[in-house]
This record gives structure tokens, C-alpha cells and sequence, in this order.
């Protein structure tokens, strides 16, 4: 496990920078992951980090797929947002473990 600070807070995260306590994200912390990653956040892109905590939270196993047919965005445009691998690039701002399905 590493620490780093992000916001002025001392983050937990593992070896590929996702944070393994999801109780220290805040919209700050994840404002400076999504730098970054080379993302400026919009209004979509919350909506699409709170889908994902919100499935996350559930237990619920997330996909691209998934997310495509959530009704917050399709998958064009989740390609759109997050470029350089949308579900790897929006759980990690998301402070969500990296899901599953992602290599």
C-alpha cells in the first residue's frame, strides 16, 4: 500500500493508484486524480462518478457494458469522457477499486 497526498489529504492507494478506502474520497481528491489523468471534470463526468460509487456501494459488478446501458451515458460517450480507458480512468477518479472486468 502507498500514501500520497492529493488536496492537501493524505490518500491511501495501492501500487496503480487507486484508492483502497473509498470513505477518503471527496470531490477534491478526485479533482486531482482527474488531472492526472489528463481530465477535466464536467458536470457528465460526476454524474458518471456517481453511478459508479452508487454501484459500488451495492456490490454490483461493473462493465462497460453496464455503464453503456446505465441511462447516464452510452458508451460513445463514456469513451468520450474518460479516453484513455473509461472504466479504468473513472474508478480510479471515482476512488473505487479497479473493476474485475479491466486487464
Amino acid at each position: 500500500m502507498n500514501e500520497k497526498t492529493l488536496a492537501g489529504y493524505c490518500i491511501r492507494c495501492n501500487d496503480q493508484g487507486y484508492l483502497t478506502d473509498l470513505e477518503q474520497w471527496n470531490k477534491e481528491v478526485a479533482s486531482e486524480i482527474a488531472q492526472e489523468e489528463g481530465i477535466s471534470m464536467t458536470d457528465k463526468h460526476w454524474e458518471v462518478i456517481d453511478y459508479l460509487q452508487d454501484q459500488c456501494r451495492k456490490e454490483v459488478a461493473i462493465t462497460i457494458r453496464k455503464v453503456g446501458k446505465s441511462g447516464v451515458v452510452n458508451i460513445k460517450e463514456f469513451y468520450q469522457l474518460f479516453p484513455k480507458g473509461p472504466l479504468k480512468t473513472a474508478s480510479k477518479i471515482a476512488g473505487i477499486p479497479k473493476p474485475v472486468s479491466c486487464i
